[in-house]
Order: structure tokens, then sequence, then C-alpha cells
């Protein structure tokens, strides 16, 4: 699977739901995650424990950088988190553990993320999901950019890192 996405931090969380109300939207949810980051020689390889969707293991491909990026990713639902993470914690070691209240509106294809990670702050994301029916890179890049222009989000608001990196100051 691919995304076009993006990550900004944000002042003012109120401002951004107020202008996902001018969207023709759906309200996802609230979900709680906890994503427990795994040492790894490529890419990027979690667990992520979701008050929405269960336990799954995520490992995706990604720059880091900080414009409108291509995510290639896998995910795969787990049934034993306690002991995958335990598993894994000795195969792997843990890099990372990563905490967060995320709520979650769809617009069109797009996901839009008001994330507040414990430590880090406030952030907004936008994953433009890339399938059959939305293939075209250039053409999600550009629904990503109508939104950063929507909601004032200006190429130097963005950052690159995953959570998991921006924690690495911690």
């Amino acid at each position: 699977m691919e995304n076009i996405e993006i990550k900004a931090r944000i002042e003012d969380p109120d401002q951004i739901r107020e202008l996902v109300k001018e969207l023709d939207h759906t309200f996802v949810g609230l979900d709680h995650q906890i994503d427990t980051y795994f040492k790894t020689t490529n890419g990027r390889f979690k667990l992520r424990e979701s008050s929405l969707s269960g336990p799954y293991l995520i490992f995706y491909l990604r720059d880091n950088i900080s414009g409108p990026k291509s995510s290639v990713y896998q995910k795969l639902p787990v049934t034993d988190a306690k002991g995958l993470k335990d598993l894994l914690k000795e195969i792997q070691g843990i890099h990372k553990i990563i905490e967060k209240n995320r709520e979650i509106y769809l617009y069109k294809n797009i996901r839009i993320h008001l994330d507040e990670v414990k430590k880090l702050g406030n952030f907004l994301e936008f994953e433009a999901v890339m399938d059959e029916k939305y293939s075209n890179k250039k053409v999600e890049t550009g629904k990503v950019e109508y939104l950063m222009e929507k909601f004032g989000i200006k190429n130097e608001d963005l950052i690159g890192e995953s959570y998991e990196n921006l924690m690495e100051k911690f």
C-alpha cells in the first residue's frame, strides 16, 4: 500500500477542527494509540495498539523529507499484542514507544489526523491513500497541497521526521 503524506506541528487544534468542518468529511473516531517501534536496519517497524482498530504490525519505508512524500507500507493484524511485543523486544529490541490520542477524519480518500502526542505536542497529518481508484501520485500530491493551502500549512511548517525520530530529542 502507498500514501502521499505530510506532517506539521500545530498550535491551535480547535482552529484545525473548525477548518475540517468546512470540508465534506466523515468523522472516523477518536483513537488512543501506543506505537512500539522496534530497532531495524531498514525502514520503520512498529506494533500499533489502537483503541479503534486493535493491534497490528506496520512496516513502512518513507524518506525523512518535509514536503509531500510517498510512504510505502504493509499492515498485518495481530491477535496477541503482548506476546508479540515481548518476542520482538527479545529479537529486535525496542527503539521508542510513542503514545498519542488521534482524531481521525476522512475527506475523499485523504485521512486527516489531528494528533496529540505525549511529550511532543500537537500535529496535523494528511494521508492521501492510494489504491486502484486513486493511483496517480501527481494528482494525490495535488490534493494534499490543496489541503495544506486550505489549512494554512506552509512548507516551512512541515516536519520530515516520524514521531519516533522526534522523540529521540527527549
